[in-house]
């Protein structure tokens, strides 16, 4: 690399936009989305893409490089679709982070094919959508009372959990989609086979009885909602021991006296 240049860096984030255009990367975009949530990450690529857009693969690469800056800028686009909120109030953060997490979860189970592409997304941290959410999820988390140097880590923890149990979620709702039949229908006639499996695991077969008659989605939801409230949970007893950091006057520590 010749002296003074700086480093190349694969990003579509990282680079200039074509100007104006009759297609746009807007347009690349949206028909991406469709294409990912009708058909799968699988059925993604420059040239399917070029056809349903009536356009060459050639007139794609003016926009993105190639098919890894195209989800960079697929998964930016759907993270658009939350809405973090905002609170004044400290007594609000947490019901406020919850809703952010359950607005999460709900895209990610909206988008299903995401789930195999975060761990491969380049610099997607850089795309306005995902900087927009991480910006109010850390006010939230500042409004709380976390220290400039904790709300990052509270936000990733909250993020990664979520991110990690919606995966699995988004993994088993594709699988029963591939299918053809319901939730319902598939855990009907998987429960024989689960019931004579479980039967010699008292703990496991009564699990498994608990749940009949529950619908499948509204016990998804239950135990989603159980993890993070635990996860919560151990954030507000964080900010209780942060608090009582703060109320500790050094000025009343008396040094002991040996006599």
């Amino acid at each position: 690399m010749p002296q003074g240049q700086q480093p190349s860096i694969p990003s579509v984030w990282t680079r200039p936009r074509p100007r104006r255009e009759h297609l746009t990367r807007e347009r690349i975009v949206a028909e991406a989305v469709g294409l990912l949530d009708a058909d799968g990450i699988e059925a993604l690529s420059m040239r399917t893409l070029g056809t349903r857009l009536g356009a060459g693969a050639t007139s794609l690469y003016r926009h993105v490089a190639n098919r890894d800056e195209l989800i960079e800028l697929v998964v930016d686009e759907v993270y658009g679709e939350l809405e973090i909120p905002s609170v004044q109030d400290p007594a609000d953060w947490r019901p406020a982070v919850a809703d952010a997490a359950a607005a999460l979860r709900a895209m990610v189970l909206r988008h299903p094919w995401i789930a195999s592409v975060l761990s491969q997304v380049g610099l997607s941290h850089l795309g306005p959508n995902v900087m927009r959410m991480s910006d109010r999820m850390l006010a939230l988390f500042e409004t709380a009372g976390f220290p400039p140097e904790e709300t990052d880590s509270a936000m990733s923890t909250v993020v990664s959990y979520v991110i990690g149990v919606a995966t699995n979620e988004a993994a088993y709702l594709s699988m029963i989609a591939r299918s053809g039949g319901t939730e319902s229908d598939w855990l009907r006639a998987l429960s024989p086979a689960v019931e004579a499996a479980t039967r010699t695991h008292p703990h496991l077969h009564a699990a498994h009885v608990a749940q009949h008659g529950k619908a499948p989605g509204a016990v998804r939801d239950e135990t989603f909602d159980y993890g993070l409230q635990r996860l919560l949970d151990g954030l507000a007893a964080r900010l209780d021991q942060l608090g009582r950091t703060d109320d500790h006057d050094p000025r009343l520590d008396v040094p002991c006296r040996h006599e």
